[in-house]
């Protein structure tokens, strides 16, 4: 702790208590199989992309998620090598059920204009949350956000891009697009997780803290996404369906309507619209490439 408070970074080799080991392990194994599952909603836009440059343009963006993934299973696993564990149990815990993946990844994304939803505002709440631990205490995880931060930036511009083509395009693109923050608000207030630990029943939230992997509880992450993005959102002529948002200029915060936590913990244990579809996907492509891994074994 006295190193911590010092500002120094820990290292992969360094002794640590398991409490932060463990924290470790389960953070940053959740963002490696998040980024990895969050690249499919859009993968399924890459053969119906409008035209060859947006159809490059995610395609970019899908190989960057996966390259992502990769990175963090490599931070991960070097921390589970006290434990004798390697990636092959951590994609192992994801189709037992036992390893979660965020909860905007389990979601529909039925239009050209939920990629651009995704992209825009699903990764400029991911940038949100990932530059608020670009600092993090460990030394690994700090240095790979350093990349990956610097990508997923190119990656909201490139959401952006498809929402303002939708934005100033037909009535039928617009109402396309409105379709589709409808759609994703909610799982956009639930995408930083409950206010506090009673919520779930986890102290997560407290433990990254202590430790300084991160710095914000995560109604300050909230808050900063809707400072960002509702001035953003309102000036493309778009209702956020929620009639009870507002900025409390007394309190300096913003009012809004909780979302269903019920609702994100069925989620979470894969009983979204699109869980088990998403994760037979992962599975079969797991099981395909298994002759690859033993090869090199």
């Amino acid at each position: 702790m006295e190193r911590i408070e010092a500002g120094e970074k820990i290292e992969a080799d360094d002794w640590m208590p398991d409490e932060y080991r463990m924290a470790l392990i389960k953070l940053i194994s959740m963002h490696a199989i998040s980024e990895i599952m969050g690249a499919l909603p859009e993968k399924e836009w890459v053969p119906k992309a409008p035209t060859i440059h947006r159809k490059l343009g995610i395609m970019a963006k899908v190989q960057d998620e996966m390259g992502h993934g990769q990175l963090l299973l490599r931070v991960a696993e070097d921390l589970m090598k006290p434990y004798g564990k390697t990636r092959e149990n951590i994609m192992e815990d994801l189709f037992s059920g036992k390893l979660k993946f965020h909860n905007v990844f389990h979601m529909e994304a039925p239009t050209w204009a939920d990629a651009g939803i995704i992209a825009w505002l699903v990764d400029g709440a991911a940038i949100i949350t990932q530059t608020n631990m670009l600092n993090a205490s460990y030394g690994p995880y700090s240095r790979a956000l350093h990349r990956i931060c610097a990508e997923e930036v190119f990656h909201a511009q490139h959401g952006e891009s498809i929402v303002l083509a939708l934005a100033e395009g037909s009535k039928q693109q617009r109402e396309m697009l409105q379709d589709a923050l409808i759609r994703w608000w909610p799982s956009l207030l639930m995408f930083f997780g409950p206010k506090s630990a009673a919520t779930t029943g986890s102290s997560k939230q407290d433990i990254t803290i202590k430790y300084k992997i991160r710095t914000k509880t995560n109604e300050e992450l909230r808050q900063d996404f809707l400072t960002k993005y509702v001035p953003r959102i309102r000036s493309l002529g778009l209702t956020i369906p929620d009639e009870t948002l507002r900025y409390d200029e007394e309190n300096k915060k913003w009012i809004y309507k909780e979302p269903d936590w019920n609702e994100f913990k069925k989620i979470i244990k894969n009983q979204g619209p699109k869980s088990m579809e998403r994760l037979t996907l992962r599975r079969i492509a797991y099981d395909n490439n298994r002759w690859v891994r033993e090869a090199l074994q």
